[in-house]
C-alpha cells in the first residue's frame, strides 16, 4: 500500500515538473521550422535555438519579425516571447529576416550561411536541365521592368539564358556575393522608411540605414536632402509620438519630430541603436569571436577551393574519360561499318571474277569459231575462183558470189580481231578483279585482327608535388591527395582573390555592355518618377558610389543640416 502511494506521488511529481510548452514556427527566406518552447522563454532563447539550427554564427545582422496591425515589429531579447503583442493561436509564427545591413558586403559577411540569407540563388547552368522555356515559371524581373522595355518575354528569356550560361560553373558564394555588391550600390538598399513630420508639420521621409539617419522628400526615396552619420548621433530618445535626436557637438541643439503612432518610435528606437553599434563596431579591432571566425572562413575557404579544384580535375579527367570512350564506340562502329563494306566488296569481287571468266571463256570461244568460219570462207572463195564458168551469167554469178564472200570474209575477221580485243580485255579486267578480291580479303583480315581498344596513351609525367595524383581503375576514378601546408594555402587563397578581383571587373562590364544593349529598347514613356531619378544618379556617378553621395550631403556643419531640416 505505501508503495503504491509512493509511486503515485512519484509520478505526479514528475508530472508536475515538465515544463508546459507552445509552439513556434519559423518562416526563413526559404523554408520553414517548427519549435516546442517553453513558456517561460525569452525572444533570446528563442533566437538563439534558430541561429544555432540554422548554423549561424553572424547574428547581429538578423532578428525574429512579426506584424502587429499592419506595423512591421521585432521579437525583444530580454522580453518573454509570449508577453509580446503577438498571436496566441498555435503555431505562433515569426519570420527569421535580416534587420540590419552590412555597409560593405564582401568585406563584412564572413560566413557562407550569412551571405545566402542575404542572398538565395537557385543553382548552376546546366544545358540539359535549362532548356527553352525554362525560366516561364520564374519570376526573375518585376512586371514594371518588363514593361519598361520593348522586349518579348522570349526576348529577356534568350539574353538571361545566355548570360548564365556564360557564367556557367561560378560558386554559388562568388555568384552571390557579386549580386550583393550590386544590390548595396543600390540607393534603397537597407533603408527602411518612416513617414515623420518636422516641427513645421511638413511631412517628410525618415530613412534609417547602416550609415546614419537620412531626411527625404516622400516623392524622392532615392536621393536623401540631408543626412546625419552616426559618428555625429550621441542619444536618441522618444516620448510618445516625439522622436528626439540628440548630436555628439552639444553645442547644437537638439532636433525633433514625430510619427504617426507609438509603436512606429519602438520601432525607430530598435533600428536606431542596432545601426548605431554595428557603425560603431566596424570601426574598432574585430572581437576575438570575429577573428576565429574569419580564420575559420579563410580555413573553410581554402578547403572549399582544394575541393573545387578537386572536383574540377575530377570532372576534367571524367569528361576525357568519356569524350575517349565515345570515340572508340565511334571507332569500333567505324570498324564494323569498314568491315561489312569489305566484305561486301569482297562477295561482289567473287562474283565479277566469276562473271568475266565464263564471258572470257565465251568470247574466246567465238573467236575461235569465226576464225573457223573465216578460214571456211577463204577455203570456199579459192574454191570458187578454181573452177571454171563458162558461161556469162555463171561469171557474173560466180563474180557476184566472190564479192560477197570476200565482204563475208572481211567482217569475219574484222569481228574476229574485235572479239580478240574484248578477250584480252575480259582478260585485264579479270585480272584486276582478282587484285582487288586480294585486297579486299588483307583488308578484312586486317580488320578482323586489330584490337577493339587502343593502347592507353603512356603514363603522363609525374605531377608537380603539390597537385593531388590519381589511378584510373576501371570505370572509376581514385584520388591521393597529399597535404599542405597554411603558406601554400595562404598562396593559392591570395591567387584566388586576383583571379576573383579580374573576374568581378570583368562582369561589371559585361553588366554595362547589357545595359547598352536593353538601353535602346527601353520605352521612356513608361517610365515612373523614381527611374528618371535612378537615371539622373546613374549619369552622376551615384549610383556605384552610393557612401560618396552620403558623404557630400555631410560636408555641411552639422549645426546647419539641423536648422535647414527644421526648415523643411
Amino acid at each position: 500500500m505505501a508503495g503504491a502511494i509512493a509511486s503515485r506521488m512519484s509520478f505526479s511529481s514528475l508530472k508536475r515538473k515538465q515544463p508546459k510548452t507552445f509552439t513556434v514556427r519559423i518562416v526563413t527566406m526559404d523554408a520553414e521550422m517548427e519549435f516546442n518552447c517553453e513558456m517561460k522563454w525569452k525572444g533570446k532563447d528563442l533566437f538563439d535555438l534558430v541561429c544555432r539550427t540554422l548554423g549561424l554564427r553572424e547574428t547581429w545582422f538578423f532578428g525574429l519579425q512579426y506584424t502587429i496591425k499592419d506595423t512591421v515589429a521585432w521579437l525583444k531579447m530580454d522580453k518573454k516571447v509570449l508577453d509580446h503583442d503577438v498571436s496566441k493561436e498555435e503555431p505562433v509564427t515569426f519570420h527569421f529576416l535580416a534587420k540590419f545591413y552590412p555597409e560593405n558586403a564582401e568585406e563584412e559577411l564572413v560566413q557562407e550561411i550569412t551571405q545566402h540569407l542575404f542572398f538565395l540563388q537557385y543553382g548552376d547552368y546546366d544545358p540539359s536541365v535549362h532548356k527553352r522555356g525554362f525560366l516561364a515559371q520564374e519570376e526573375l524581373l518585376p512586371k514594371r521592368v518588363i514593361n519598361l522595355y520593348q522586349m518579348t518575354p522570349e526576348m529577356w528569356e534568350e539574353r538571361i539564358t545566355a548570360w548564365y550560361a556564360e557564367h556557367r560553373g561560378r560558386a554559388r558564394d562568388e555568384a552571390e556575393m557579386e549580386y550583393l555588391k550590386i544590390a548595396q550600390d543600390l540607393e534603397m538598399y537597407g533603408v527602411n522608411y518612416f513617414t515623420i513630420r518636422n516641427k513645421k508639420g511638413t511631412e517628410l521621409l525618415l530613412g534609417v540605414d547602416a550609415l546614419g539617419l537620412h531626411i527625404y522628400d516622400p516623392e524622392n526615396r532615392l536621393t536623401p536632402k540631408i543626412s546625419f552619420p552616426w559618428n555625429e548621433i550621441r542619444n536618441i530618445s522618444y516620448s510618445d509620438k516625439e522622436f528626439t535626436i540628440k548630436p555628439l557637438d552639444k553645442k547644437i541643439d537638439v532636433f525633433k519630430f514625430n510619427s504617426s503612432k507609438l509603436r512606429v518610435n519602438k520601432l525607430i528606437l530598435q533600428l536606431c541603436i542596432g545601426n548605431h553599434d554595428l557603425f560603431m563596431r566596424r570601426r574598432k579591432a574585430d572581437s576575438l569571436e570575429v577573428q576565429q571566425m574569419k580564420a575559420q572562413a579563410r580555413e573553410e575557404k581554402a578547403r572549399k577551393q582544394m575541393e573545387r579544384q578537386r572536383l574540377a580535375r575530377e570532372k576534367q579527367m571524367r569528361e576525357e574519360a568519356e569524350r575517349t570512350r565515345d570515340e572508340l564506340e565511334r571507332r569500333l562502329l567505324q570498324m564494323k561499318e569498314e568491315a561489312t563494306m569489305a566484305n561486301e566488296a569482297l562477295m561482289r569481287s567473287e562474283e565479277t571474277a566469276d562473271l568475266l571468266a565464263e564471258k572470257a571463256q565465251i568470247t574466246e570461244e567465238e573467236a575461235k569459231l569465226l576464225a573457223q568460219k573465216a578460214a571456211e570462207a577463204e577455203q570456199e572463195m579459192q574454191r570458187i575462183k578454181a573452177t571454171a564458168i563458162r558461161t556469162e551469167e555463171e561469171k557474173r554469178l560466180m563474180e557476184q558470189k566472190v564479192l560477197e564472200a570476200e565482204v563475208l570474209a572481211l567482217k569475219m575477221a574484222e569481228e574476229s580481231e574485235r572479239r580478240a580485243k574484248e578477250a584480252d580485255q575480259l582478260k585485264q579486267d579479270l585480272q584486276e578483279a582478282r587484285e582487288a578480291e586480294r585486297r579486299a580479303k588483307q583488308k578484312l583480315l586486317e580488320i578482323t585482327t586489330k584490337p577493339t581498344y587502343p593502347p592507353m596513351n603512356p603514363l603522363p609525367a609525374p605531377l608537380p608535388p603539390d597537385i593531388p595524383s590519381f589511378n584510373l581503375i576501371g570505370d572509376s576514378l581514385s584520388f591521393d591527395f597529399k597535404d599542405t601546408d597554411m603558406k601554400r594555402l595562404s598562396m593559392e587563397i591570395e591567387k584566388e582573390k586576383v583571379e576573383y578581383m579580374e573576374k568581378s571587373k570583368h562582369l561589371q562590364e559585361q553588366l554595362n555592355e547589357l545595359k547598352t544593349e536593353i538601353e535602346a529598347l527601353k520605352l521612356k514613356e513608361r517610365e515612373t518618377a523614381l527611374d528618371i531619378l535612378h537615371n539622373e544618379n546613374s549619369d552622376q556617378g551615384g549610383t556605384s558610389s552610393k557612401h560618396n553621395t552620403i558623404k557630400k550631403l555631410t560636408l555641411q556643419s552639422a549645426k546647419s543640416r539641423v536648422a535647414f531640416f527644421e526648415e523643411l
